[in-house]
């Protein structure tokens, strides 16, 4: 597949071979030639783990300190107090059976859906649609709680949600390259801060295989470790 003009110039400026600091690799993805749009970042953190084991799955959420750069539309299934904390949190809709009921009918334009314990049993049966996209609400992302003004203001931070894909990898959204160098360099250690924290008991030998950053349209620029972790 050949790859455009854009991508040649950015991947001369990348020694392939070489696990760069995070600072350096984060300045030379500042430095890339300009996109016509506002990339989004990402890091990807492959570990070791195997993904295959039930106690070898990592997974959590967290709020990056300088947030993702993205507009998030939220949307929140509550009834009651719940509801009214919702809107003067912030949340873009709030509803309870109409709400479900123009997801039924094929409405999905939010980013995150927070919902009551007590509205699961409603919720359940759209499961097929909202599972697949990451929409359902979980415990563990937050985003299932009576606490609703707590998880939209979270959302609308900046907050992310990572899990371990077949191959042991993280991709987790650290901002965009509008940002600072600096500013993407405290969410990427956020983001590694919080994997460390969720290392599984049971991995054995480098837990951090190998971490790159990227953005939409440039190559992966290796990242050493040791410069996130200080290890």
């Amino acid at each position: 597949m050949s790859k455009s003009k854009l991508y040649k110039e950015r991947l001369a400026s990348v020694d392939r071979q070489k696990a760069y600091p995070l600072d350096e690799a984060l300045q030379i993805l500042k430095d890339m030639p300009e996109c016509k749009f506002d990339e989004t970042v990402e890091l990807a953190c492959r570990l070791g783990v195997d993904p295959r084991q039930s106690d070898q799955v990592v997974r959590g959420v967290l709020t990056l300190p300088q947030g993702t750069g993205k507009s998030v539309r939220v949307a929140v299934v509550a009834s009651g107090e719940a509801a009214e904390a919702a809107k003067a949190a912030g949340a873009d809709e709030v509803g309870f059976e109409e709400l479900i009921d123009r997801v039924k009918e094929g409405w999905l334009e939010f980013d995150v859906l927070i919902a009551t314990p007590a509205a699961m049993q409603s919720l359940r049966p759209l499961g097929r649609v909202l599972g697949p996209r990451g929409l359902m609400p979980n415990p563990k992302a937050g985003t299932l709680t009576d606490d609703t003004a707590v998880a939209v203001k979270e959302a609308k931070a900046g907050r992310v949600e990572y899990r371990t894909d077949r191959g042991g990898c993280v991709h987790v959204v650290i901002g965009k390259r509008s940002f600072t160098a600096e500013a993407l360099k405290e969410n990427a250690e956020a983001v590694v801060q919080a994997l460390q924290h969720a290392k599984p008991d049971a991995t054995k030998g480098a837990y951090f295989a190998s971490v790159t950053v990227c953005s939409t349209m440039s190559p992966g620029i290796r990242i050493d470790p040791r410069s996130v972790i200080g290890a």
